[in-house]
């Protein structure tokens, strides 16, 4: 299994398990996602070895809980993040800069590319700010 993990932070973002294309001329990555459900709370007595008929005379209601997510969200342990639109701005502006020095002293010859491909990209983020949510790994 291949883990992929944020060039700055070091931190895990994802596996091979999910379908992964590159975009932006190789820039990128783009991540399948599902949403899962999650019944908690309820759980089956028969599991634990308990023959609720038999032990027990008075009917025991148990609350259920149905927790909806991300595939990816749950399984690498990320947050969502809550930016204002200026913010997020700021914190891409900021991380655009420490990936620029990284392929600066590492791939110099992808600096150019990265610089215009990341332009375009970040402008497009910009304009479908309001129906994406942005991820951080769990520190």
């Amino acid at each position: 299994m291949i883990i992929f993990q944020d060039l700055i932070s070091h931190n895990e973002m994802f596996s091979d398990i999910y379908k992964i294309w590159e975009i932006t001329n190789g820039l990128c990555l783009e991540v399948e996602q599902k949403m899962l459900s999650k019944t908690t709370g309820n759980t089956d007595d028969s599991l634990i070895g308990r023959n609720s008929s038999s032990e027990s005379t008075e009917d025991e209601v148990t609350e259920s809980t149905i927790i909806t997510s991300v595939d990816i969200v749950t399984n690498h342990h990320l947050q969502e993040s809550i930016f204002t639109k200026e913010a997020y701005k700021k914190y891409i502006k900021d991380y655009m800069k420490s990936i620029n020095e990284k392929l600066e002293e590492q791939r110099p010859e992808r600096v150019k590319l990265f610089i215009t491909g990341m332009k375009n990209k970040s402008s497009t983020s910009l304009l479908i700010f309001k129906t994406t949510s942005s991820l951080l790994v769990k520190t």
